[in-house]
């Protein structure tokens, strides 16, 4: 986590179920997966455009294309047990804060690999 952040105007506890969200969706994808190494990042920084970023990345089994397109669709899960509300009431939040929440294309790293999925959000400083 970059600790030289600046300061956003948000709603606490609102960020915080963001976060939280995203959090239990890629542990609920790594419940998924068959993989022995299961990784979860979050990572924070500056965009070039001096937004906050908040990225949280897993190595569970990824999305199909059928799941990308819904995914930001309320009442659309691939988790039997969910909802499908979680990803679109994050969205919401972050838009209402004037930031974006966004599916990213997976960056093969040495700790990630090419599966699993990574999501980020900005906040206008």
């Amino acid at each position: 986590l970059d600790l030289r952040l600046p300061q956003v105007d948000v709603d606490r506890i609102q960020i915080q179920q963001v976060i939280l969200n995203l959090l239990q969706n890629a542990v609920d994808a790594l419940t998924m997966s068959n993989s022995v190494e299961r990784l979860i990042n979050v990572a924070t920084r500056v965009s070039e455009s001096q937004e906050v970023v908040v990225e949280v990345s897993d190595s569970g089994p990824g999305l199909s294309a059928e799941q990308r397109q819904r995914l930001f669709e309320p009442f659309s899960s691939s988790n039997p047990h969910g909802l499908g509300l979680g990803l679109n009431i994050s969205r919401s939040i972050i838009e209402a804060h004037g930031g974006r929440l966004s599916l990213l294309d997976v960056e093969q790293t040495a700790t990630l690999t090419q599966h699993g999925t990574r999501f980020a959000f900005t906040l206008p400083r």
